[in-house]
């Protein structure tokens, strides 16, 4: 049936990372399988995105995903792929969405699943040709 990997031919391949902590915080164990592949889906077309300068006037990169390439990426039906949109949007809160108008792809905003309660988040902003970077503290008392 299947052969065996020999040597390095593992790294002959193209991989979606999906990130562990997906698996082992407690704030994520309600999410879904597919909900956390497909999270990992749309970490990857953030690279593309940042590549092809998908950037809104606040540095924050988007990406374009439609319903239907989700279900051609997930293997799944319309139903399906609009209930792990909203999973990852209102259940979770890992990605938004944003209308663009009638006829028109929503944007997705994949957040970053480490900022949350996280006392320390960093921020690059785009201003002209250079990248100011921010570094917000939180102090809790």
């Amino acid at each position: 049936m299947y052969d065996y990997f020999y040597g390095s031919q593992s790294d002959q391949f193209a991989f979606y990372r999906i990130p562990k902590v997906l698996f082992t915080a407690p704030r994520f164990k309600t999410l879904s399988t597919d909900a956390k592949a497909l999270y990992g889906i749309l970490l990857d077309r953030m690279n593309l995105s940042a590549k092809n300068g998908w950037i809104d006037k606040y540095g924050r990169v988007y990406i374009i995903f439609t319903t239907e390439e989700i279900m051609e990426a997930m293997g799944c039906a319309n139903q399906k792929a609009t209930r792990l949109l909203a999973e990852l949007e209102k259940d979770i809160g890992l990605i938004e969405r944003k209308r663009q108008g009638l006829g028109k792809s929503n944007l997705i905003y994949v957040k970053n699943f480490i900022a949350q309660g996280n006392p320390q988040e960093s921020h690059v902003l785009n201003h002209g040709n250079h990248k100011v970077i921010i570094l917000i503290l939180v102090i809790l008392r």
